[in-house]
């Protein structure tokens, strides 16, 4: 796992000092609205941060300037080696959205992906509700390849009855990116 740079960012591995400014958006309810995890607290922070830089699936993406982290990044090839098949994720801190630095630094993963992991096909997943993600995805020209109903939950309603969500789940491949 490298550095990569893009023309405004850093996105590179975590540090355990990290913390404070992942706390700074992963502690927001907005932000972990569509994510499988409640809202952090500083000392779930800490451990985090900790967890992500043992982690190469996580990658923090840092404003060059300051390198202040301003999101995070989850590029993952969970299945068979030989399948090639890489998973994005992405959060960021609201305080930067509408800069285009996610969309920045997904584009430059995928780039590293396929040009330097040879990675053959890459997905990502999303909640219908979360515009701003499918249309990230969609402007980076990943094609929707479905809409699974009620599949997943990753929280409970007041009586502790799962809360069941729809997926849309994208793709792109090698030939199609480069």
């Amino acid at each position: 796992m490298g550095i990569l740079e893009t023309e405004r960012l850093i996105i590179r591995k975590f540090f355990r000092d990290d913390w404070e400014d992942l706390y700074e958006y992963l502690s927001k309810e907005s932000v972990v609205k569509y994510e499988p995890y409640d809202v952090y607290t500083e000392e779930q922070c800490k451990e985090e941060a900790i967890n992500r830089s043992k982690e190469e699936e996580f990658w923090a993406v840092c404003l060059k300037e300051t390198n202040k982290l301003i999101g995070n990044l989850y590029f993952y090839n969970g299945g068979p080696k030989e399948c090639s098949t890489w998973e994005i994720g992405y959060v960021f801190n609201p305080i930067y959205h509408g800069k285009g630095y996610a969309i920045e630094s997904v584009r430059k993963i995928l780039d590293y992906g396929f040009k330097e992991l040879n990675a053959r096909r890459v997905v990502a997943m999303c909640n219908p509700k979360n515009t701003a993600s499918w249309k990230l995805l969609e402007s980076l020209n990943m094609r929707r390849e479905g809409h699974l109903r009620k599949n997943i939950f990753f929280k409970y309603d007041k009586e502790g009855n799962p809360i069941w969500n729809d997926t849309y789940e994208y793709g792109i491949l090698k030939d199609e990116w480069l």
